[in-house]
């Protein structure tokens, strides 16, 4: 995997990826940036949680859930000096489906926390990573063959 990063202007970035797609940082004004793009530090948390989102879906449809909608909300946190790492990360699943139990959530989450999504397994290894999750279930109506109004 590669990655090419080029500075624009002021604290501006365009990062380019192997896959040819691209994306821009900024930094915050007090930093000399102007704010017309993601901070690093935000990329890398995003990526954390589109990791373990691709995760935890994949999981679910290779099990054959109807999986309607995945949502991770991430919470972090990051020490006061620098190197301002992360200290603390907690993710959130909301899980969408027909038919879902907790059961199959928490083994998906588990599984993409514990063995699949490198993104958050090297992070937690300089913060620490807790996790929760809802599950939402969406009944979706089947039309009744004996309904004549149809």
């Amino acid at each position: 995997m590669k990655a090419r990063i080029k500075w624009v202007d002021g604290m501006m970035f365009v990062g380019e990826s192997d896959s040819g797609h691209a994306v821009v940082m900024d930094g915050a004004p007090e930093a000399g940036g102007r704010n017309l793009g993601l901070r690093p530090m935000e990329m890398l948390l995003l990526g954390m949680g589109g990791c373990t989102a691709f995760d935890v879906v994949m999981i679910l449809k290779r099990g054959r859930e109807a999986v309607l909608d995945c949502v991770v909300e991430l919470d972090a946190e990051r020490a006061a000096t620098d190197p301002k790492i992360f200290t603390r990360i907690h993710v959130h699943y909301i899980v969408t489906g027909n038919g879902l139990t907790a059961a199959k959530v928490e083994r998906a989450v588990a599984l993409s926390t514990e063995k699949y999504c490198s993104a958050s397994i090297m992070l937690g290894a300089v913060a620490a990573i807790t996790h929760d999750f809802e599950v939402i279930n969406k009944v979706v109506a089947t039309p009744d063959p004996t309904d004549e109004t149809v």
